[in-house]
């Protein structure tokens, strides 16, 4: 009897390609989608798109409402680590809570064998040798594609939940997706991507005025001179150079963000925001186990940030782990994720604090 398997699926040809590989490998496949917020990510017109492509594949479809939990578990928290002087990452927290939290559970509760998605990602299993029979340890990896992979919003992910998991696209390139696409006739039923947070329309700033209470503060530079007015907080990111508004002949950059003070420190001097070490709070191991430190690592401090070579140096109070680069780093920014690399395998990361 065939494993049956729940694809998430969003309307755009990543996850559409995953679902139609899946079914062609032998799988019984449901594509599922998951309102989670009114808008351009998960309006009814995209629904309609996905039931279209669902039907032209030939597969089952599904909807789940997780609307409640999703704003609960990722708006709020998104507002409320900015309301904090932090820059957190949704997608990273949307992955953990929604996608492989309430949507795996209510898959495998649903019959499901496993949940697949259309993340650029693999997945390895090797046999352990102990007592138990058949126990694997299970390996997250990069994607083929270098540009696209996203192994780097998956850190969080547990053995338990690999072991159900399916990426489909994680050893295609974006180009033989497309290509897959086109050949199956649904390049022109897929939705084009999007590059922006989900349930963001427009600018961050005029999202934020929305929903939470700016409050204008004074902006000083490294030397205690007030040179200015922020118009809240929340409006800013360490290293942001625009929209700063503050009159001078050199460019300023985004220093620090004070909560307590309700102030906002800036410098004209680039070099001041490169930074060789940080903490990193709320780690996740993807072995399930702390390796052995000290550790020599990749490590990304964002998605589109390059890896750079570093040591994972000790483990501190609190759980938080002390981490040094080999060359200091650009705006390491509170509240972002840091993962850990070696070679093509992510080992875990967590939150910067």
């Amino acid at each position: 009897m065939p494993k049956k398997v729940f694809c998430a699926m969003s309307g755009g040809v990543d996850s559409s390609i995953a679902a139609a590989l899946l079914k062609k490998q032998g799988f019984d496949v449901i594509g599922c989608f998951m309102k989670l917020w009114p808008g351009k990510c998960f309006s009814k017109t995209v629904q309609r798109t996905v039931k279209k492509i669902t039907s032209k594949l030939g597969i089952p479809f599904l909807v789940f409402d997780f609307s409640k939990e999703f704003q609960q578990r990722i708006v709020n928290y998104f507002l409320e680590e900015y309301a904090k002087g932090r820059t957190p990452n949704p997608c990273v927290k949307c992955n953990k809570e929604i996608k492989f939290g309430f949507f795996f559970k209510k898959a495998l509760n649903s019959g499901a064998n496993y949940i697949a998605t259309g993340h650029y990602a693999r997945k390895k299993g090797s046999k352990l040798l102990t007592a138990k029979p058949r126990s694997e340890r299970y390996f997250l990896l990069q994607g083929k594609d270098k540009k696209k992979d996203q192994s780097y919003f998956l850190y969080n992910l547990t053995q338990k939940q690999l072991k159900k998991v399916l990426f489909p696209i994680g050893n295609y390139t974006k180009s033989e997706v497309k290509k897959l696409a086109k050949d199956l006739g649904i390049v022109n039923l897929v939705r084009p991507e999007s590059r922006d947070i989900c349930f963001l329309k427009g600018k961050y700033q005029d999202f934020f005025k929305k929903h939470l209470k700016l409050k204008p503060g004074p902006i000083f530079d490294t030397f205690g001179k007030k040179i200015g007015q922020h118009q809240g907080l929340p409006l800013y990111t360490i290293g942001q150079r625009k929209e700063i508004k503050v009159s001078g002949l050199k460019p300023y950059y985004v220093l620090e963000i004070n909560v307590k003070r309700n102030d906002l420190i800036v410098t004209g001097n680039e070099k001041n925001l490169y930074k060789k070490e940080l903490l990193a709070e709320r780690v996740n191991w993807v072995s399930g186990k702390e390796p052995k430190l000290p550790l020599k690592i990749k490590a990304k401090i964002r998605y589109l940030h390059s890896a750079a070579s570093a040591i994972i140096k000790c483990k501190i109070r609190n759980k938080r782990y002390k981490i040094q680069f080999s060359k200091s780093q650009r705006a390491i920014t509170s509240g972002q994720s840091i993962v850990f690399c070696k070679g093509k395998e992510l080992l875990g990361g967590g939150i910067i604090k």
